[in-house]
């Protein structure tokens, strides 16, 4: 089994401008330079107002919100970020400059540190063709939590993941009940509940929360399109946790701010 971490780098895919596609003085390219792109706010009691280049983009962002995917165009943008309610003319929380470079699926995470300090991380989405009969399952530890193991039916198979790591697999199609333990024992922290994994799909499973403030839960996102016919099935996938093949390293820590502008630049950008 093996686990991955995102990788710091300063513009790594332009995550932090989720949502910004339609900011105004924002430099966008051809319309085919996109990304596609969703925003998970997993930090529990933090509201936020969102600015870009000076427009405010998401008043009172809410937490446990996960956007479904978006097409953004490149372009370099100006994020501010305040305390919901905050005067946008004071200093923000936080503020960065990113670039935006088209590609990939991913999905930018704002989060608690396995300490309880929020940060953000990046990461992207396996939407690469499974085998038939096969799905992409992937779990990724953003809690405020120590090391955990994920099972599936009282079994392990994903072990000692810790903040913010993830693992991923392909295995079989169908429900399986997944529960969350502290890692190496029987302690149950989060769950258990049953996850529909439909062929041809990738099912993402986020442990998010605090585990002091006793607010763990699960947030699933899915994405679908990975079919592949059965001649194209690969011998090598397997179910066996140990051979589980590694994907989707993720990109960086962007800030929070970018991390939590999805919801109203998308109907901007359809504006």
């Amino acid at each position: 089994m093996i686990s991955r971490t995102p990788v710091a780098a300063a513009a790594s895919l332009g995550l932090c401008a989720l949502a910004l596609g339609g900011a105004a003085t924002a430099t966008a390219a051809a319309d085919d330079d996109q990304a596609m792109v969703s925003v998970f706010h997993a930090v529990p009691g933090l509201d936020v107002d969102v600015y870009a280049n000076g427009d405010e983009l998401i008043p009172d962002f809410k937490p446990g919100t996960l956007t479904d995917p978006q097409p953004l165009p490149a372009g370099s943008y100006d994020l501010k970020v305040f305390k919901a309610g905050a005067d946008p003319k004071g200093k923000p929380a936080i503020q960065k400059t990113v670039e935006v470079p088209a590609g990939a699926n991913a999905t930018v995470v704002a989060h608690l540190n396995a300490d309880g300090a929020p940060q953000l991380d990046a990461y992207v989405n396996d939407t690469s063709d499974v085998a038939a009969g096969k799905a992409w399952l992937t779990v990724r530890h953003v809690a405020a939590a120590p090391a955990v193991d994920v099972r599936a039916g009282g079994t392990p198979v994903f072990k000692d993941l810790v903040n913010p790591k993830e693992d991923t697999a392909t295995v079989n199609a169908g429900t399986v009940s997944a529960d969350v333990v502290l890692a190496g024992t029987d302690d149950v922290a989060i769950g258990p509940t049953d996850l529909n994994l439909k062929e041809g799909t990738a099912t993402i499973v986020y442990a998010w929360g605090s585990a002091e403030d006793k607010n763990l839960a699960l947030k699933v996102q899915t994405l679908t399109g990975m079919h592949s016919a059965p001649s194209g099935v690969n011998a090598g996938a397997t179910n066996d946790p140990d051979a589980w093949p590694a994907y989707a390293a993720g990109f960086g820590l962007l800030g929070l701010a970018g991390a939590l502008t999805a919801r109203r630049a998308v109907s901007r950008d359809r504006a």
